[in-house]
């Protein structure tokens, strides 16, 4: 199998070098002109060989050295390249092609940056949105028109749009984050004015959420992502096109298992979960006599898999979502306060987490399960066309997200769980 291609004209990887990566890949100075003329002539400091001439001899990339990297900056950074390095040389050939073993030259830096962060080895929402973005114009607007993809992957705009919209959610819940602790001290102090107009610039974020995620539909082409870009998306867990994961030669002789990128990656909805007390966990013992098993197998299913998700987090965002869960109970104290403000601001942020839930839903629709259909409705009429997108599709992600959850099931799951916390009785 080749290498990966690094061009911007093949669009598989581009990368601008910034301060990490130019750590992380640092190389001695290049060759300067020779100014003493005493000194004999001599082809060395031109980097030409006796033996190969201007041929690059042994070109395969050297082991990178990550001990250069110190700042936790850095180290997102480098942990962004090298994942983008990854799913491009695991996926290049597609899902029947697929690699068993990454290099040791990528996989032993990788893994060791990987450590030095609490993350796995292997692109997060953490590298391919939260680190993934520069302005244009460093004094300019945080907006679409002002913000580029540091590391791209093949699909061209609509990756980037894919992209940016998706951190654009994450910049509008903001002013949700920054009401948590308003929250929680308001509950510890028993201040219930405090706490309610908290919970309704809560509301309002969510609100911003939703509206962000609607330009998703502006700036992503749903055959481009499914059919082309969803691919550089996924992992070696739950994927039957690496059944048994992969090696990461250099670092450990059995193969290991990592989930793709997902939005259950993002710590927001977990943090929001957890202080309006959204539960995930299997139901009550009551609740198990009254419905199918089904119904149970998958809401104890959800609540691990979220429950793993939180591990594809940076450390102290993990403990951030842990800590909220050992606050007093918000909604607790919404019920024993009966105020009529607070129990409205409440449902409020509710209703809102559940408008934006349920419009997940219908963007997960038209960007996966319709490609999906029409993929499958391709291969049956046996007409596999360069021409049609998404006949491009990995088969294994049909029924699935990239994280390897059943897509639909899971999201329906999560929001009916959201939906149970409307009864304050």
């Amino acid at each position: 199998m080749c290498p990966p291609c690094y061009s911007n004209h093949c669009n598989v990887l581009y990368i601008p070098l910034d301060e990490a990566a130019a750590l992380l890949f640092s190389s001695p100075p290049m060759a300067t002109t020779i100014t003493d003329s005493q000194k004999p002539f001599s082809l060395d400091p031109y980097h030409v060989s006796e033996e190969f001439g201007f041929i690059l001899p042994a070109p395969l990339m050297p082991l990178l050295n990550t001990q250069l990297l110190e700042s936790h900056r850095e180290l997102r950074l480098a942990h962004l390249a090298l994942s983008v390095m990854t799913m491009g040389y695991v996926w290049q050939e597609g899902e029947d092609d697929t690699v068993k073993m990454l290099p040791r030259n990528l996989a032993i830096p990788y893994c060791e940056v990987s450590q030095r962060l609490g993350l796995p080895p292997i692109l997060t929402h953490a590298d391919a949105v939260l680190a993934n973005w520069r302005k244009r114009d460093p004094q300019g607007l945080f907006d679409m028109e002002n913000l580029e993809l540091l590391v791209t992957l093949p699909g061209g705009d609509s990756v980037r749009g894919f992209f940016m919209v998706t951190l654009l959610v994450e910049l509008a819940a903001v002013p949700a984050i920054k009401s948590i602790p308003l929250v929680i001290n308001g509950v510890q102090c028993d201040d219930a004015e405090t706490v309610t107009r908290a919970l309704e610039e809560f509301s309002q974020a969510i609100q911003g959420m939703t509206d962000a995620l609607k330009l998703m539909h502006v700036y992503v082409k749903p055959e481009v992502f499914y059919g082309i870009m969803r691919i550089y998306l996924s992992g070696w867990k739950d994927n039957s096109s690496m059944p048994a994961g992969l090696v990461y030669e250099g670092v450990q002789a059995e193969p290991m298992e990592y989930s793709g990128g997902s939005a259950a990656q993002s710590s927001l909805l977990h943090c929001f979960d957890e202080l309006l007390g959204v539960k995930h966990e299997a139901m009550s013992g009551i609740l198990k006599m009254s419905f199918p098993v089904r119904v149970n197998v998958l809401s104890t299913c959800t609540g691990a898999f979220l429950t793993r998700m939180r591990n594809y987090m940076p450390p102290s965002h993990k403990r951030l979502i842990q800590d909220i869960s050992l606050q007093p109970s918000l909604r607790g104290f919404v019920q024993q306060q009966a105020c009529e403000p607070l129990t409205a601001a409440f449902q409020l942020c509710v209703t809102k987490l559940l408008a934006l839930r349920s419009y997940h839903i219908n963007v997960v629709s038209r960007f996966i399960i319709v490609p999906a259909a029409r993929a499958r409705q391709l291969r049956n009429q046996g007409n596999i066309s360069q021409e049609e997108t998404v006949s491009r599709a990995p088969t294994a992600l049909e029924e699935k997200g990239t994280g390897g959850s059943g897509i639909m099931s899971f999201l329906k799951t999560v929001r009916d769980r959201t939906r149970d916390v409307f009864n304050l009785k």
